[in-house]
């Protein structure tokens, strides 16, 4: 115990900046990795694959087995160039989700008053209908398309180019009508097609209690929320509850009202950034003008 204290105290002695540098970064970046697997199969895999790796490490450091040794020597490099083919999917989807992050079609683009209007009557429209079709229990799928475009999901359904209104929802999903069975894609206050076929999630969510029981409309709107940035309304056909799903993150048995917050929340106007903004509004933001010097 005392070699091992003052082998600690050595380590610490000898730490420059450089070296508290270099540690933050590599803790930075198995962070950044477990935040993107996070709630993923692959956190199950890699469990798995860490065990396995510690367990044969303990073997060959306590017992001497030649043999066995350099099986496993051979064996853990050939591992480093499977694990990419393996979680080809969830590299995928982490990287899509770090390449949204930083690009500028996420920042937050300027609203007139009538753009804003108008998403407000959209975001009432979808609300009300939920709220029917909750109480009479018909399922229901509603993407919200905003930054990422959703064009190669619409193309799998029916073209409808028409405005978002209660009524309309309401036929669209009424039970065994031809446009029931998928999800409805609204982008730029439009219901640009119905019918659609949606990814399906590979999380882990649902497998886990108490969300085991939810059917493929839910997992179509978590797998919707994984692959772009869109947020998904789905009521459910079992129970009549509603749900929003944004981000691989689902919010369920939402009221009406509760709905209604949220989504004003995800689509209010806001102001931009000034790197958002260009040179000459940016000044003037930094130095208004008075009305004497017009």
């Amino acid at each position: 115990m005392i070699d091992l204290w003052s082998e600690i105290v050595y380590i610490f002695q000898r730490m420059t900046w450089l070296s508290v540098l270099d540690l933050f970064l590599v803790a930075a970046v198995v962070f950044a990795v477990l935040v993107l697997l996070r709630d993923t199969q692959v956190m199950v895999l890699l469990r798995g694959v860490i065990f396995i790796i510690l367990f044969l490490a303990l073997v060959t450091s306590l017992v001497n087995l030649p043999a066995f040794s350099w099986l496993v020597n051979t064996i853990v490099p050939a591992l480093l160039f499977a694990i990419p083919v393996i979680f080809a999917p969830e590299i995928r989807r982490g990287l899509e989700k770090l390449g949204r992050a930083g690009s500028g079609k996420l920042l937050v683009r300027r609203q007139t008053e009538s753009q804003a209007k108008v998403m407000e009557n959209t975001i009432r429209a979808i609300v009300t209908a939920a709220s029917r079709l909750s109480a009479r229990e018909h399922g229901a799928l509603i993407v919200m398309q905003r930054a990422d475009s959703l064009e190669e999901y619409a193309r799998t359904g029916v073209r409808l180019n028409a405005a978002v209104t209660p009524e309309l929802l309401l036929q669209i999903f009424y039970p065994n009508t031809p446009l029931h069975d998928g999800a409805v894609i609204i982008a730029n206050n439009q219901i640009v097609a119905g019918a659609c076929v949606m990814p399906l999630s590979a999380s882990g969510i649902l497998t886990r209690s108490p969300d085991r029981q939810m059917g493929l409309r839910h997992r179509a709107a978590l797998g919707t929320s994984e692959a772009t940035d869109a947020i998904t309304v789905v009521v459910s056909e079992e129970t009549g509850s509603i749900s929003i799903a944004h981000n691989g993150r689902m919010i369920r048995r939402l009221d009406s009202e509760r709905l209604e917050n949220i989504l004003l929340a995800f689509y209010q106007p806001r102001e931009p950034m000034p790197f958002q903004l260009k040179p000459l509004d940016w000044l003037n933001k930094l130095f208004p003008q008075r009305k004497g010097d017009e």
